[in-house]
């Protein structure tokens, strides 16, 4: 009985055991699924945040990619000028077109306008006495033939008035003639004594009559020979005068020289040489020979005593404000060019030495562009190299963009081409 019992008792307890051991080898179980699970999780979300962390890098490249692009436009167009239409008409901008034409070559020297020979007058006192001026008179000024310049004054000199002395001479001479008049006719006196009397009275006649037309209370006047312009004073006010002296040279300045001075290393390229421009200090205008009846005179075959330079000599008509006696620049004009760009000399800038000019691209936007230089004529100048035909520029008004470029460049993406 009490084996029975054991028995029973050692059987209950094997079953406990059992299923013991089962509940722990489930719960691994499910501890294994639990840890399959949160591996297959985290290995399925790693890749996926690995995938989003590629588009995400994938987009960062695209940016980046369009930032350059923008960048490399900018950099395209910050060379741009924008002026707009109003405001360049308002600044007196002009455009042209580069169009291939006629040149030639130059050589610039320097040289000096004179007036030419003929048309200068000087006015010279009738009478010895001392200068005063006929209101103010100065070098450069316009005067009419007839115009009193100058006062002699007689009154105060050892010689006494000349006035006087003309008028008593004349009626005594005009006394003789007559009394010597009625003797020729009875016979008393001979014909050779009458001439002889006949000829000191109109002598006296033309001398009075010469001084008394410009006699006034103040002296005698000096009236100018002939219209146009006072080059140079030659007396000074209370300077004593005699007859004949020189006072005032007028000129007319219808025709000026102008004279050339040519390095002798040119002397083989003078023949070639058919006209000339030339620029005043005074004005900074350039004047052509060519627009002014302008014509070659002469070119030298030496140069003067110890000089190294041959003259070269035009005639031109004054149809201007210019000055004779002024030093200017010359450009000679010899052998022509075909085929040669050139641009106004108002259509370049310089920076540093290097020259620019600024291509018109569309109504509102200008480029600066670097061009290099020929030979210049005063007026226009040749290009070399950075211009084509076809290219529109400006030609006036240069300067004023140029001060735009400085103050407005043009926005990366606001010009199309």
């Amino acid at each position: 009985m009490k084996k029975l019992i054991f028995l029973g008792v050692l059987v209950a307890w094997s079953l406990g055991s059992c299923n013991s051991q089962s509940d722990h080898g489930h719960e691994g179980h499910d501890h294994a699924t639990e840890a399959h699970n949160h591996e297959h999780d985290h290995e399925h979300d790693h890749d996926h945040e690995q995938h989003a962390h590629e588009e995400a890098g994938h987009s960062h490249d695209h940016e980046g990619d369009v930032h350059a692009e923008e960048e490399g436009h900018a950099e395209a167009a910050s060379d741009e000028i924008v002026m707009l239409p109003a405001k360049a008409q308002a600044a007196g901008v002009e455009t042209g077109t580069v169009e291939p034409g006629s040149f030639t070559q130059v050589i610039k020297t320097s040289g000096q306008v004179l007036a030419a020979q003929g048309d200068e007058r000087v006015a010279v006192a009738t009478v010895a006495g001392v200068v005063s001026f006929k209101g103010k008179v100065t070098e450069g000024m316009s005067v009419r033939e007839g115009m009193p310049l100058v006062l002699l004054s007689s009154g105060n000199i050892a010689e006494g008035d000349p006035v006087q002395k003309a008028r008593v001479a004349y009626e005594v001479s005009k006394k003789e003639y007559e009394r010597m008049q009625a003797l020729v006719e009875s016979r008393i006196v001979s014909e050779k004594d009458f001439a002889q009397a006949k000829q000191a009275y109109e002598n006296a006649r033309i001398s009075y009559e010469a001084v008394a037309k410009n006699h006034t209370d103040r002296g005698q006047a000096v009236t100018a020979p002939i219209g146009g312009y006072v080059k140079s004073l030659l007396v000074k006010e209370g300077d004593y005068v005699t007859v004949g002296q020189p006072l005032v040279s007028i000129t007319q300045n219808r025709r000026l020289f102008l004279r050339a001075d040519v390095s002798e290393k040119y002397y083989s390229s003078l023949p070639s040489i058919t006209s000339a421009n030339f620029c005043t200090p005074y004005n900074d205008k350039v004047y052509a020979l060519k627009d002014l009846n302008g014509r070659l005179l002469s070119y030298g075959k030496a140069s003067g005593e110890g000089s190294y330079y041959l003259p070269v000599t035009f005639e031109f008509d004054n149809r201007g404000d210019i000055v004779p006696g002024s030093f200017v620049e010359i450009y000679l004009l010899s052998q022509p060019m075909e085929g040669v760009i050139s641009v106004p000399r108002s259509a370049l800038t310089e920076e540093q030495g290097s020259f620019y000019v600024y291509l018109q691209l569309d109504e509102e936007c200008y480029r600066k562009q670097l061009v290099t230089l020929g030979v210049d004529n005063g007026e226009r100048v040749q290009i070399l190299s950075g211009l084509k035909p076809g290219d529109r520029l400006v030609v006036r008004g240069a300067y004023q963009v140029k001060l735009a470029g400085a103050t407005n460049a043009i926005p990366a993406h606001s010009h199309e081409h």
